[in-house]
């Protein structure tokens, strides 16, 4: 088994939770696992209607970096137009006026998720990262991502590599005289599929266990269908000399995505 890592940033990400279409086009606060498996399958040119069993064994952990802020967009499409012009409806007429739609959207977030797999699978997948059949996106086409996109390639153990090396998209707080030990650390978010790692000496980090339904099992035009998975949600320690001044983040990524080329 090993990993890669992936990045997410961008201006704008939308992690939609429902697959059918509704007035109030959600958020998760996180990306979530179908949106994920999706951007695999698109990297790889796997259609809608095709089989999504080649990525049931993956795992997946996330640091959220920057949760970001949320934004609402008032959205309108098919509006002004003959009727036969407007917004199409699935049963093969159209709706006579525009649809409107308010869209969420985090603006500013930062995600690095590890990927988990066997040796063989991230090979396929990191050459698919690297040349995309489908161009990825965060949650929606308009939602381009950042680079670096794809920070490491082969990871011995991605989630060791979360919580110990890769450089943190954020200032570190001041730290206070007399904090002890601790202060060379700084809490992070993470999302695990299963448990977290036995803490450090002292008191645990409280863990929060959720529910989704965002495990995709078919993404067919007319028959998407999701399962649920659960989450462990929790604040872990992450060393402080990971984060530092915004001015400094880029040349601190493309430091740590060169270590694997200098390996």
């Amino acid at each position: 088994m090993s990993g890669l890592l992936l990045r997410l940033a961008g201006p704008l990400q939308s992690w939609g939770e429902r697959s059918a279409f509704t007035p109030v086009r959600d958020t998760a606060p996180f990306p979530t696992r179908s949106a994920l498996i999706g951007m695999f399958a698109a990297a790889e040119g796997i259609g809608r209607g095709q089989s999504l069993d080649r990525y049931q064994e993956l795992r997946l952990t996330v640091r959220v970096d920057r949760p970001g802020v949320r934004l609402v967009d008032y959205h309108t499409a098919g509006g002004g137009f003959p009727k036969d012009r407007t917004a199409a409806t699935s049963g093969g007429s159209n709706k006579g006026a525009a649809v409107i739609t308010r869209r969420h959207y985090l603006s500013d977030a930062v995600f690095v998720v590890a990927v988990t797999a066997a040796d063989e699978t991230v090979e396929r997948l990191a050459g698919a990262l690297s040349r995309p059949h489908w161009a990825p996106y965060l949650g929606r086409r308009s939602c381009v991502p950042d680079e670096p996109f794809l920070l490491r390639r082969h990871v011995d153990d991605p989630e060791e590599e979360l919580r110990t090396r890769v450089p943190l998209s954020r200032t570190a707080p001041p730290a206070k005289d007399g904090d002890g030990p601790e202060a060379g650390t700084i809490p992070v978010e993470f999302l695990l599929e299963q448990p977290p790692p036995p803490s450090s000496p002292g008191e645990p980090a409280p863990v929060d266990v959720i529910d989704v339904n965002d495990a995709p099992v078919s993404f067919a035009q007319h028959g998407r269908s999701h399962t649920g998975r659960r989450l462990h949600r929790t604040r872990l320690p992450v060393p402080r000399s990971l984060a530092g001044p915004p001015q400094t983040l880029m040349q601190r990524l493309i430091d740590y995505a060169h270590l694997e080329e200098s390996a």
